[in-house]
């Protein structure tokens, strides 16, 4: 299996304003079946044979299959965080050597270099695409597919963004959210303060209680996002709630912060607690990715890996013990941020590298 066409960046940035220019924001239904669409008739002119739309409660996947065992699994998402009518205030543009728009780094750019890295090369048996609709949201309608196709291909290629300066990501914190729920009780702040129980101030207890969770020297983040409390500047708030980041490098870390949070008991008497969350992404060990990482170091000598806070999919099949390796997609920066941008020139080699890695992969296989 070689490379056999060339790359064109040209036809990159056109296939790449092509996913832009639909908009797939997150739990957006019908925005999200016309972007599969688009991924689909992507694949199909790139690649051949037939793509597979797959509807589900938060948006439509994408899977194609060039056929025979299953070998390697290239994983990406084409839903964004940026709602719909971004568009019209930053449409997509190629200038100064960057491609901007939403979506363009996050993960759209490496999901159109996947593609054409894998049309370079003369055929494709054993290579499974999945592109879900819901990774921004948790996956959690597309988990137990991408687990099921990751334990058959054995080896997994994730086309999120690249590390800063273009390194891959060979390490990821597990993640999650936490929800507390306060419930106090309401009284005149005037008249009978006393008679109120104030979910604000139970909220402030918790808080505190929550940050001290944090172990930075273990690479444990606790840390308080989003409060909500009371109705009026006269009323003794009666309901709070706090949402909360968490991010472990160790399963161990993941149990003691769940057990933590599950453990939370109120200050106040009279307030009561309900809390809600897990670290929904497991870590994923740099162990994951030592293998995959080690080839593509063989294809572009001198490339770097970093472990990072973010998760992605490639969490759930590195914590499989599925060979991974992640940030294979665009080079550049700005997730989720408005100065999102791809740098043109890195395009085709990282096309390049991922010919490479499947041939490589299917080589393994062989020997």
């Amino acid at each position: 299996m070689h490379q056999s066409t060339e790359i064109s960046t040209e036809a990159m940035l056109a296939d790449l304003r092509r996913l832009v220019e639909v908009e797939s924001p997150s739990r957006d239904l019908a925005a999200l079946q016309e972007s599969a669409e688009a991924v689909a008739e992507i694949l199909e002119k790139r690649l051949g044979g037939k793509a597979v739309l797959l509807p589900g409660e938060a948006g439509t996947h994408v899977r194609w299959s060039g056929g025979g065992t299953p070998r390697v699994l290239v994983l990406g998402h084409h839903d964004t965080v940026f709602p719909k009518g971004t568009l019209n205030t930053r449409p997509f543009r190629v200038a100064d050597g960057r491609a901007t728009g939403p979506g363009v780094f996050d993960m759209l750019g490496g999901l159109v270099q996947a593609v054409h890295g894998l049309a370079a090369l003369d055929e494709l048996s054993g290579v499974e695409i999945l592109v879900t609709a819901d990774e921004e949201v948790g996956s959690g309608t597309s988990r137990a597919l991408i687990e099921e196709l990751a334990r058959e291909c054995g080896a997994v290629l994730v086309f999120e963004g690249s590390a800063e300066g273009g390194g891959l990501k060979t390490g990821r914190k597990g993640c999650g959210t936490f929800r507390v729920d306060i419930e106090g009780r309401a009284a005149h702040a005037g008249l009978e303060p006393a008679a109120g129980v104030n979910a604000l101030v139970e909220a402030a207890h918790q808080v505190l209680a929550i940050a001290a969770l944090s172990r930075p020297g273990v690479g444990t983040t606790v840390t308080p996002t989003v409060a909500t409390a009371g109705t009026s500047d006269n009323v003794v708030p009666a309901e709070a709630t706090v949402l909360v980041d968490v991010r472990v490098e160790s399963a161990a870390e993941k149990d003691r912060v769940e057990a933590a949070f599950a453990a939370l008991t109120p200050h106040l008497l009279g307030a009561r607690l309900k809390v809600q969350g897990a670290v929904g992404r497991p870590p994923m060990p740099e162990s994951a990715a030592a293998e995959l990482f080690a080839m593509a170091q063989r294809l572009q000598p001198g490339i770097e890996g970093k472990a990072v806070g973010g998760g992605s999919d490639g969490n759930f099949t590195a914590a499989l013990g599925v060979p991974t390796l992640d940030g294979l997609g665009a080079v550049g920066g700005g997730a989720h941020a408005d100065h999102e941008y791809l740098v043109v020139d890195a395009m085709a080699e990282r096309a390049r590298l991922v010919g490479g890695l499947v041939a490589s992969i299917r080589h393994s296989h062989q020997g």
